[in-house]
């Protein structure tokens, strides 16, 4: 029977998701014959987790669907064993890259992917808790369907399952690396009120994310198709393109993987939105067939970011995504000279390629990012309000937060030289801690 890892991390309450997401597990079994093991990675407080533990057990009981629901102590006591045991390097290191004190959306789908090996899963299908399903013929339009119709299978015996065929033959004989969709609704960055208050200034901050050396025809391209994901159209019938999917049309609360997460992992930023993304442009310059569908997810955003705290802690995460960005473009341009040769004879990344750009990558000078801090410390004051307030908060960082964002590649470079060995050792790891000995 095919086993399958459906993941939900979160930080905040979301009982409703966790039942949607329950639906779409009982769907993969149901029409695949999958096993699926449903794991809610909880990272909220003691009473939040204690409202979620009450959902997972009202859910409805099916033998093929196993329930993990880990608070962080559980994730670090399999964590801890993993590390200790890889003989991967300085194990208290990359315990801290891998369940950090601080908020971290790549260090959480890695734990996602190391904790999938350990339940013998070949695939990892991850879903948002700011997010919901669309419904088609009066049901959710469960991407998952998309993703085990395709998913580590050849390609060239996908191409008869899919709407259409945009892949060179070439590489028809690759299994499907990567399924992914994207989403409607509010844009995935929460920067709309921007673009509400002044449109230059919003393109402005935008564009930031492209190298300094764009023209700014291809910037303005860049802030058009930015963080709208599949705009607002709704689903009506399937439709689906086996291609080397082009990362600007996938996001990660709509994403499964098959054998590249096992091979590379996620940068483990810290309170950096986008950190999350890499492999999708991984598999896209490595030439890895994917499945791009349009079961798009509904994105909408929590109360909590509307509180002044909220505010504050998403307008810094977006600041470190800009900055990291300075180092992302490097290694991406990396990758895509390189094209195939990211893999090696037996079609598998080579991680050390990659580990190389990231460290290549800490060498550059931080002209850009400073330049990007002065641009940002100006549209902010302009916009004033509490955005001239956070202007203010970001000024006395600026250090800080040009060296977080150049250890952050550092770390993920670490991380990636030893993550095959945490794998390996995921893999031979019981995800509970034998009993008698201390969790």
């Amino acid at each position: 029977m095919r086993r399958i890892c459906l993941t939900l991390p979160t930080n905040r309450p979301c009982s409703e998701t966790i039942v949607a997401v329950a639906g779409e597990a009982a769907y993969a079994a149901g029409h695949f014959g999958a096993e699926v093991h449903l794991l809610i990675l909880d990272s909220c407080p003691a009473e939040v987790y204690a409202e979620h533990a009450r959902t997972v057990r009202g859910l409805p009981q099916d033998p093929r669907i196993v329930v993990h629901h880990l608070d962080e102590a559980r994730q670090r006591d399999f964590l801890r064993r993993v590390t200790a045991q890889a003989g991967a390097g300085d194990s208290g290191r990359l315990l801290e890259l891998m369940l950090p004190d601080r908020l971290s959306y790549g260090a959480c789908t890695n734990r996602a992917f190391l904790i999938a090996r350990a339940l013998g899963c070949e695939s990892v299908h991850r879903r948002d808790s700011d997010s919901r399903y669309q419904t088609a013929d009066g049901g959710p339009a469960f991407p998952v369907h998309h993703e085990l119709t395709a998913l580590g299978r050849r390609a060239g015996d996908v191409a008869r399952e899919v709407t259409r065929t945009a892949l060179d033959a070439e590489h028809h004989h690759k299994p499907v690396a990567m399924a992914g969709s994207s989403f409607i609704g509010e844009l995935s960055v929460d920067i709309e009120e921007i673009l509400r208050l002044d449109p230059g200034i919003y393109h402005q901050v935008v564009s930031l994310w492209a190298p300094m050396d764009w023209p700014e025809e291809r910037k303005r391209q860049l802030v058009g198709e930015s963080f709208r994901g599949a705009g607002t159209e709704a689903f009506l019938r399937d439709d689906s393109t086996l291609t080397l999917v082009d990362p600007m049309r996938v996001d990660m609360c709509n994403i499964a993987f098959h054998g590249v997460h096992e091979q590379v992992p996620l940068p483990p930023a810290t309170d950096t939105i986008g950190s999350d993304y890499f492999l999708i442009h991984l598999v896209h310059d490595a030439a890895l067939p994917g499945v791009l569908h349009n079961r798009n997810i509904v994105n909408y955003y929590t109360g909590e970011r509307r509180t002044d705290a909220g505010f504050l802690a998403y307008q810094l995460r977006f600041v470190k995504f800009l900055l990291s960005m300075r180092y992302f473009n490097f290694i991406y341009d990396r990758m895509a000279e390189a094209g195939g040769a990211l893999l090696d004879d037996r079609g598998r990344v080579r991680p050390a390629a990659i580990a190389g750009f990231a460290r290549e990558s800490t060498r550059l000078d931080r002209t850009e990012n400073i330049l990007r801090l002065d641009v940002l410390d100006t549209a902010y004051r302009k916009l004033g309000g509490r955005y001239a307030r956070f202007a203010g908060h970001l000024a006395g960082q600026r250090e800080r937060l040009l060296d977080e964002a150049q250890q952050d590649i550092e770390d993920f470079a670490l991380l990636t030289d030893a993550w095959e060995a945490l794998m390996r050792t995921a893999g031979r790891t019981a995800l509970n801690s034998p009993p008698g000995q201390p969790g």
